[in-house]
Protein backbone atom coordinates (compact mmCIF):
# COMPACT_ATOMS: atom_id res chain seq x y z
CA UNK A 1 0.00 0.00 0.00
CA UNK A 2 1.26 3.16 -0.75
CA UNK A 3 0.05 6.81 -0.04
CA UNK A 4 0.58 10.08 -2.53
CA UNK A 5 0.48 13.28 -2.16
CA UNK A 6 -0.09 15.89 -5.23
CA UNK A 7 2.14 18.80 -5.51
CA UNK A 8 1.13 22.20 -6.01
CA UNK A 9 3.19 25.64 -6.90
CA UNK A 10 1.41 27.70 -3.94
CA UNK A 11 3.39 25.19 -1.62
CA UNK A 12 6.62 26.21 -2.71
CA UNK A 13 7.66 29.64 -0.11
CA UNK A 14 10.95 31.65 0.59
CA UNK A 15 10.76 30.10 3.59
CA UNK A 16 11.62 26.29 4.00
CA UNK A 17 8.49 24.27 5.48
CA UNK A 18 7.57 20.35 6.09
CA UNK A 19 5.21 19.21 3.90
CA UNK A 20 5.09 15.27 4.44
CA UNK A 21 6.88 12.73 6.90
CA UNK A 22 6.22 9.26 7.40
CA UNK A 23 9.10 7.30 9.88
CA UNK A 24 12.04 8.50 9.23
CA UNK A 25 11.52 10.21 6.04
CA UNK A 26 10.86 13.83 6.01
CA UNK A 27 9.97 16.31 2.91
CA UNK A 28 10.19 20.28 3.01
CA UNK A 29 9.66 22.75 0.19
CA UNK A 30 11.25 26.15 -0.63
CA UNK A 31 12.31 27.70 -3.28
CA UNK A 32 15.04 29.41 -4.67
CA UNK A 33 16.05 32.73 -4.64
CA UNK A 34 15.89 32.49 -8.35
CA UNK A 35 12.02 31.00 -8.36
CA UNK A 36 12.95 27.84 -8.60
CA UNK A 37 11.02 25.27 -6.53
CA UNK A 38 12.72 22.70 -4.65
CA UNK A 39 11.91 19.60 -2.38
CA UNK A 40 14.29 18.30 0.80
CA UNK A 41 14.06 14.64 1.19
CA UNK A 42 15.55 13.33 4.20
CA UNK A 43 15.74 10.08 5.98
CA UNK A 44 18.58 8.91 8.87
CA UNK A 45 21.36 8.71 6.48
CA UNK A 46 21.13 12.66 5.05
CA UNK A 47 18.95 12.87 1.67
CA UNK A 48 18.26 14.96 -1.77
CA UNK A 49 17.07 17.97 -3.33
CA UNK A 50 14.87 17.65 -6.05
CA UNK A 51 13.51 20.54 -8.51
CA UNK A 52 10.16 19.13 -9.26
CA UNK A 53 9.02 21.27 -11.69
CA UNK A 54 12.19 21.95 -13.70
CA UNK A 55 13.39 18.39 -15.19
CA UNK A 56 12.84 16.85 -11.88
CA UNK A 57 16.42 16.90 -11.64
CA UNK A 58 17.90 16.11 -8.34
CA UNK A 59 19.81 18.79 -7.49
CA UNK A 60 21.90 17.68 -4.90
CA UNK A 61 22.93 14.53 -3.11
CA UNK A 62 24.27 14.16 0.64
CA UNK A 63 24.78 11.04 2.81
CA UNK A 64 26.90 10.54 6.24
CA UNK A 65 28.30 14.26 6.08
CA UNK A 66 29.45 14.27 2.62
CA UNK A 67 28.17 16.09 -0.46
CA UNK A 68 28.34 14.24 -3.62
CA UNK A 69 27.36 16.50 -6.22
CA UNK A 70 29.45 17.63 -8.52
CA UNK A 71 31.20 21.36 -8.01
CA UNK A 72 30.29 23.73 -10.29
CA UNK A 73 30.04 27.80 -10.78
CA UNK A 74 25.86 27.22 -9.67
CA UNK A 75 25.46 27.54 -6.49
CA UNK A 76 21.09 27.24 -7.31
CA UNK A 77 19.50 26.92 -10.73
CA UNK A 78 18.32 29.29 -12.66
CA UNK A 79 14.76 29.36 -13.88
CA UNK A 80 15.27 28.26 -17.73
CA UNK A 81 15.20 25.58 -20.16
CA UNK A 82 18.83 26.34 -21.59
CA UNK A 83 20.71 23.43 -20.57
CA UNK A 84 24.63 25.06 -20.19
CA UNK A 85 22.83 28.12 -18.57
CA UNK A 86 21.91 26.29 -14.86
CA UNK A 87 24.23 23.66 -14.63
CA UNK A 88 25.79 21.64 -11.47
CA UNK A 89 23.00 18.74 -10.43
CA UNK A 90 23.77 15.26 -9.38
CA UNK A 91 21.10 14.08 -11.83
CA UNK A 92 19.70 15.36 -15.00
CA UNK A 93 17.48 13.35 -17.38
CA UNK A 94 18.02 13.79 -20.70
CA UNK A 95 16.15 12.86 -24.23
CA UNK A 96 13.87 12.08 -25.48
CA UNK A 97 13.45 13.02 -28.76
CA UNK A 98 16.90 13.27 -29.17
CA UNK A 99 20.23 13.24 -26.83
CA UNK A 100 24.09 14.14 -27.07
CA UNK A 101 25.95 16.69 -28.68
CA UNK A 102 24.03 18.33 -31.80
CA UNK A 103 26.08 18.75 -34.73
CA UNK A 104 25.59 21.86 -37.40
CA UNK A 105 22.76 20.04 -39.12
CA UNK A 106 20.81 18.95 -36.17
CA UNK A 107 17.78 21.33 -34.62
CA UNK A 108 17.86 19.57 -31.28
CA UNK A 109 19.03 21.53 -28.20
CA UNK A 110 22.05 20.04 -26.26
CA UNK A 111 20.68 16.52 -24.71
CA UNK A 112 17.14 17.26 -25.49
CA UNK A 113 14.04 18.70 -24.11
CA UNK A 114 13.93 16.87 -20.45
CA UNK A 115 16.88 18.43 -18.49
CA UNK A 116 14.80 21.54 -17.96
CA UNK A 117 11.20 20.46 -19.17
CA UNK A 118 8.69 22.25 -17.28
CA UNK A 119 7.10 19.68 -14.81
CA UNK A 120 3.15 20.60 -14.15
CA UNK A 121 2.46 17.56 -12.49
CA UNK A 122 4.61 16.30 -9.40
CA UNK A 123 4.26 14.67 -6.04
CA UNK A 124 5.34 12.91 -3.29
CA UNK A 125 4.70 9.01 -2.29
CA UNK A 126 5.21 6.69 0.64
CA UNK A 127 5.09 3.13 0.66
CA UNK A 128 6.85 -0.20 0.84
CA UNK A 129 8.00 -2.32 -1.88
CA UNK A 130 10.44 -5.69 -1.86
CA UNK A 131 13.59 -3.10 -0.96
CA UNK A 132 11.70 -1.80 2.10
CA UNK A 133 10.10 1.02 3.29
CA UNK A 134 10.28 3.85 0.77
CA UNK A 135 9.19 7.99 0.36
CA UNK A 136 9.18 8.43 -3.45
CA UNK A 137 9.49 11.93 -5.18
CA UNK A 138 7.93 11.76 -9.01
CA UNK A 139 6.34 13.35 -11.76
CA UNK A 140 4.38 13.31 -15.27
CA UNK A 141 5.48 15.66 -18.38
CA UNK A 142 3.41 15.69 -21.68
CA UNK A 143 5.83 16.48 -24.41
CA UNK A 144 3.67 17.41 -27.69
CA UNK A 145 5.00 19.14 -31.09
CA UNK A 146 1.91 18.87 -33.76
CA UNK A 147 2.65 16.31 -36.59
CA UNK A 148 6.06 15.14 -34.68
CA UNK A 149 5.78 14.15 -31.27
CA UNK A 150 3.73 13.35 -28.53
CA UNK A 151 4.95 11.17 -25.65
CA UNK A 152 4.63 11.11 -21.50
CA UNK A 153 8.14 11.10 -19.24
CA UNK A 154 7.46 9.84 -15.90
CA UNK A 155 10.63 10.06 -13.37
CA UNK A 156 10.65 8.67 -9.88
CA UNK A 157 13.32 8.85 -7.65
CA UNK A 158 12.82 6.77 -4.11
CA UNK A 159 15.10 6.39 -0.95
CA UNK A 160 14.71 3.59 1.48
CA UNK A 161 14.80 3.52 5.10
CA UNK A 162 17.95 3.74 6.35
CA UNK A 163 19.63 3.84 3.28
CA UNK A 164 22.07 5.99 1.06
CA UNK A 165 21.17 4.69 -2.50
CA UNK A 166 18.28 5.99 -4.86
CA UNK A 167 16.40 3.73 -6.66
CA UNK A 168 15.57 5.99 -10.11
CA UNK A 169 13.04 5.04 -13.13
CA UNK A 170 11.84 6.66 -15.93
CA UNK A 171 9.27 5.55 -17.62
CA UNK A 172 8.63 7.15 -21.49
CA UNK A 173 5.15 6.35 -23.33
CA UNK A 174 4.50 6.57 -26.86
CA UNK A 175 1.24 8.75 -26.84
CA UNK A 176 1.53 8.34 -31.20
CA UNK A 177 -0.24 6.44 -33.82
CA UNK A 178 2.92 5.49 -35.13
CA UNK A 179 6.47 4.44 -34.06
CA UNK A 180 8.77 6.58 -31.53
CA UNK A 181 12.16 6.88 -31.33
CA UNK A 182 13.63 7.31 -27.72
CA UNK A 183 16.75 8.49 -27.08
CA UNK A 184 17.34 8.92 -23.64
CA UNK A 185 20.51 9.76 -20.90
CA UNK A 186 20.73 10.00 -17.20
CA UNK A 187 23.51 12.56 -16.64
CA UNK A 188 24.97 11.58 -12.93
CA UNK A 189 27.36 13.95 -12.27
CA UNK A 190 29.41 12.47 -8.85
CA UNK A 191 32.27 14.54 -7.44
CA UNK A 192 35.73 13.62 -7.78
CA UNK A 193 38.47 12.72 -4.88
CA UNK A 194 42.01 12.98 -5.52
CA UNK A 195 43.04 9.63 -4.21
CA UNK A 196 40.02 7.80 -5.02
CA UNK A 197 39.98 4.68 -7.50
CA UNK A 198 37.32 3.65 -9.94
CA UNK A 199 36.16 0.02 -10.06
CA UNK A 200 33.64 -0.97 -12.46
CA UNK A 201 32.13 -4.23 -14.12
CA UNK A 202 34.36 -4.15 -17.40
CA UNK A 203 37.21 -5.35 -19.26
CA UNK A 204 40.19 -2.69 -18.12
CA UNK A 205 41.66 -2.96 -21.68
CA UNK A 206 41.46 -0.71 -24.90
CA UNK A 207 38.51 -2.73 -26.60
CA UNK A 208 35.98 -2.39 -23.61
CA UNK A 209 37.11 1.02 -22.10
CA UNK A 210 37.22 3.62 -25.60
CA UNK A 211 38.11 7.42 -24.66
CA UNK A 212 37.00 10.04 -27.18
CA UNK A 213 40.33 11.98 -28.28
CA UNK A 214 38.09 14.86 -30.05
CA UNK A 215 37.60 17.49 -28.03
CA UNK A 216 33.57 18.86 -28.93
CA UNK A 217 33.49 22.92 -29.86
CA UNK A 218 31.26 23.89 -26.44
CA UNK A 219 33.71 23.01 -24.90
CA UNK A 220 36.79 25.04 -23.80
CA UNK A 221 39.53 24.47 -21.96
CA UNK A 222 41.72 26.28 -19.70
CA UNK A 223 45.02 24.72 -20.09
CA UNK A 224 47.04 23.65 -23.16
CA UNK A 225 45.12 21.55 -25.37
CA UNK A 226 48.15 20.01 -26.59
CA UNK A 227 48.78 18.14 -23.98
CA UNK A 228 45.66 17.04 -22.84
CA UNK A 229 45.27 15.67 -26.00
CA UNK A 230 48.43 13.81 -25.66
CA UNK A 231 47.31 12.48 -22.28
CA UNK A 232 43.94 11.12 -23.74
CA UNK A 233 45.96 9.22 -26.68
CA UNK A 234 48.02 7.69 -23.42
CA UNK A 235 45.00 6.58 -21.62
CA UNK A 236 43.58 5.17 -25.41
CA UNK A 237 46.16 2.53 -25.07
CA UNK A 238 46.08 2.39 -21.37
CA UNK A 239 42.40 2.70 -19.67
CA UNK A 240 43.86 1.85 -16.25
CA UNK A 241 45.70 4.95 -16.55
CA UNK A 242 42.31 7.16 -15.43
CA UNK A 243 41.08 4.80 -12.64
CA UNK A 244 43.57 6.97 -9.70
CA UNK A 245 42.33 10.03 -9.59
CA UNK A 246 45.48 12.33 -8.87
CA UNK A 247 46.00 16.71 -8.75
CA UNK A 248 48.07 16.55 -11.63
CA UNK A 249 45.56 14.67 -14.14
CA UNK A 250 43.03 17.38 -14.42
CA UNK A 251 41.19 16.31 -17.36
CA UNK A 252 40.89 19.56 -18.90
CA UNK A 253 38.44 20.38 -20.72
CA UNK A 254 36.58 16.80 -20.12
CA UNK A 255 37.50 12.87 -21.13
CA UNK A 256 34.71 10.71 -22.59
CA UNK A 257 34.66 7.21 -22.50
CA UNK A 258 32.53 4.62 -23.73
CA UNK A 259 32.40 1.18 -22.12
CA UNK A 260 31.38 -2.22 -22.51
CA UNK A 261 30.14 -3.41 -19.35
CA UNK A 262 29.41 -7.15 -17.95
CA UNK A 263 26.59 -7.67 -16.26
CA UNK A 264 25.62 -9.34 -13.37
CA UNK A 265 22.78 -12.30 -13.26
CA UNK A 266 20.43 -9.75 -13.36
CA UNK A 267 20.95 -7.40 -16.13
CA UNK A 268 22.92 -5.05 -13.83
CA UNK A 269 26.44 -3.19 -14.23
CA UNK A 270 28.34 -1.57 -11.47
CA UNK A 271 30.52 1.29 -11.33
CA UNK A 272 32.47 2.48 -8.15
CA UNK A 273 34.70 5.79 -7.28
CA UNK A 274 36.34 4.31 -4.00
CA UNK A 275 37.04 6.94 -1.88
CA UNK A 276 40.81 6.80 0.09
CA UNK A 277 38.39 5.71 3.67
CA UNK A 278 36.95 3.03 1.70
CA UNK A 279 33.69 4.10 1.13
CA UNK A 280 32.45 5.07 -2.57
CA UNK A 281 29.89 6.71 -4.92
CA UNK A 282 28.02 3.83 -6.57
CA UNK A 283 25.97 3.50 -10.15
CA UNK A 284 24.04 0.80 -11.09
CA UNK A 285 22.19 0.81 -14.51
CA UNK A 286 19.99 -1.85 -16.78
CA UNK A 287 22.03 -2.80 -19.11
CA UNK A 288 19.18 -4.21 -21.49
CA UNK A 289 18.02 -0.71 -21.55
CA UNK A 290 21.14 1.29 -21.45
CA UNK A 291 23.59 -0.61 -24.22
CA UNK A 292 25.69 2.18 -25.13
CA UNK A 293 26.88 4.08 -21.48
CA UNK A 294 29.57 6.50 -21.37
CA UNK A 295 32.01 7.61 -18.61
CA UNK A 296 32.51 11.36 -18.18
CA UNK A 297 35.12 13.34 -16.23
CA UNK A 298 35.66 17.54 -16.04
CA UNK A 299 38.00 18.87 -13.62
CA UNK A 300 38.33 22.38 -14.05
CA UNK A 301 38.80 25.29 -12.07
CA UNK A 302 35.62 26.04 -12.69
CA UNK A 303 33.73 22.27 -11.99
CA UNK A 304 34.66 19.29 -10.59
CA UNK A 305 32.58 16.38 -12.08
CA UNK A 306 32.82 12.48 -12.00
CA UNK A 307 30.33 10.94 -14.48
CA UNK A 308 31.35 7.53 -12.95
CA UNK A 309 28.38 6.28 -15.28
CA UNK A 310 26.18 8.01 -17.83
CA UNK A 311 23.54 5.20 -18.97
CA UNK A 312 22.29 5.69 -22.48
CA UNK A 313 20.81 3.96 -25.10
CA UNK A 314 22.13 5.23 -27.87
CA UNK A 315 25.14 7.23 -28.66
CA UNK A 316 25.83 10.62 -27.84
CA UNK A 317 26.86 12.08 -31.38
CA UNK A 318 23.83 14.04 -31.98
CA UNK A 319 20.27 12.88 -33.63
CA UNK A 320 21.51 12.85 -36.88
CA UNK A 321 24.83 10.57 -35.99
CA UNK A 322 23.24 8.17 -34.41
CA UNK A 323 20.88 7.87 -37.13
CA UNK A 324 23.05 7.42 -39.38
CA UNK A 325 25.20 4.80 -36.95
CA UNK A 326 21.65 3.21 -36.94
CA UNK A 327 21.80 3.84 -32.90
CA UNK A 328 18.31 4.92 -32.19
CA UNK A 329 15.74 2.30 -31.03
CA UNK A 330 11.93 2.64 -31.16
CA UNK A 331 9.26 2.38 -29.08
CA UNK A 332 5.74 1.51 -30.44
CA UNK A 333 2.41 2.96 -30.29
CA UNK A 334 1.55 3.20 -26.86
CA UNK A 335 3.93 1.47 -25.07
CA UNK A 336 6.26 1.98 -22.69
CA UNK A 337 10.17 1.92 -22.31
CA UNK A 338 11.20 1.17 -18.87
CA UNK A 339 14.40 2.71 -17.43
CA UNK A 340 15.94 1.46 -13.88
CA UNK A 341 18.78 2.73 -12.56
CA UNK A 342 20.62 2.91 -8.83
CA UNK A 343 23.02 5.57 -7.26
CA UNK A 344 24.27 7.01 -4.30
CA UNK A 345 26.64 5.96 -1.28
CA UNK A 346 28.19 2.84 -0.27
CA UNK A 347 30.06 2.59 3.14
CA UNK A 348 33.65 0.89 3.23
CA UNK A 349 31.97 -2.48 4.52
CA UNK A 350 28.75 -2.41 1.59
CA UNK A 351 32.10 -1.03 -1.06
CA UNK A 352 34.32 -3.90 -0.48
CA UNK A 353 31.38 -6.60 -1.33
CA UNK A 354 30.38 -4.42 -4.04
CA UNK A 355 34.37 -5.18 -5.33
CA UNK A 356 33.68 -8.68 -4.42
CA UNK A 357 30.96 -9.10 -7.14
CA UNK A 358 32.20 -6.78 -9.86
CA UNK A 359 35.44 -8.90 -9.56
CA UNK A 360 32.99 -12.20 -9.66
CA UNK A 361 31.47 -10.60 -12.85
CA UNK A 362 34.43 -9.49 -14.76
CA UNK A 363 37.20 -12.66 -13.26
CA UNK A 364 39.00 -10.14 -11.67
CA UNK A 365 41.19 -10.93 -8.61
Amino acid sequence: MSVRIPLYDRYFTEKERAVASSGEFTVSAFRYDSGVAALRLNNSRGGITVLPFQGQQVWRCDFDGRELTMRSTFDEPVNTTEYLATYGAFLLHCGATAVGVPSKEDTHPLHGELPNAPYKSAHIAFGSDEAGDYAEIGGLYNYKVAFNHNYTAEPSVRLYTGSAILNVEMRITNLKGTDMEVMYMEHINFRPVDGAVLEYSADYTPEAVAVNVNIPEHIKSSAPIGEFIEFLHKIKNDPVLHHKLTPDARFDPEAVFRIKYRADADGFAHSMQIHPDGSADYAAHDTAMFDQPIRWIARTPDHDAMGLVLPMNTGNGGYLHEKAEGNIKSVGTGECAVFRTKMGLLTPAEAKEMLKKINGITGRK
